[in-house]
């Protein structure tokens, strides 16, 4: 008579251990980092670009690893393209290194290249949120959010209210 309390004894352990479980909080660098789009797969490859084309490869097929170092060495030649440095900072990041990716976006920031601010300041604020810098990234990511016109605004607010819980 009392042999079905035994079948309900680790059943109702169960659903106490679960219930008393604590929640991690989500890595907000793992949700929010996502490498920049590709957007060279298409150019025709030329003397001048071919090392950068080379690099891209491994970029595109997330071996981020192998694109760091390929793309190091391009962003050191002689009339290297300062795009490049987004997406070595990218690379960077995927592969954990955040202080150095913010170092390339430094670079990328200094450079003459028009129409990246958007994302150089996004992917900053990534840089600060992977290396968890969180109190300087709290301000950024509310300033990017109330940006009617900023590339990732959406993402910014979002950001922004993750890290504020």
């Amino acid at each position: 008579m009392c042999r079905w309390r035994i079948f309900l004894l680790p059943g109702m352990f169960t659903v106490l251990l679960g219930g008393c479980a604590t929640r991690q909080p989500s890595d907000p660098c793992a949700t929010f980092f996502t490498p920049y789009p590709d957007h060279y797969s298409s150019t025709e490859r030329t003397a001048h670009n071919v090392a950068f084309l080379d690099a891209m490869v491994f970029y595109r097929a997330g071996e981020h690893d192998k694109a760091v170092e390929a793309l190091s060495l391009y962003t050191r030649s002689k009339g290297s393209n300062s795009i490049a440095l987004l997406y070595l900072a990218n690379s960077l990041l995927a592969v954990g290194k955040p202080f150095e990716a913010e170092l390339q976006l430094d670079h990328l920031e200094k450079s003459r290249l028009k129409g990246t601010v958007d994302e150089n300041e996004w992917y900053t604020l990534l840089c600060w949120v992977c290396s968890g810098q969180i109190e300087r990234a709290v301000p950024e990511a509310q300033r990017i959010g109330s940006l009617k016109q900023h590339t990732y605004a959406e993402q910014a607010r979002a950001l922004a209210e993750a890290l504020d819980q």
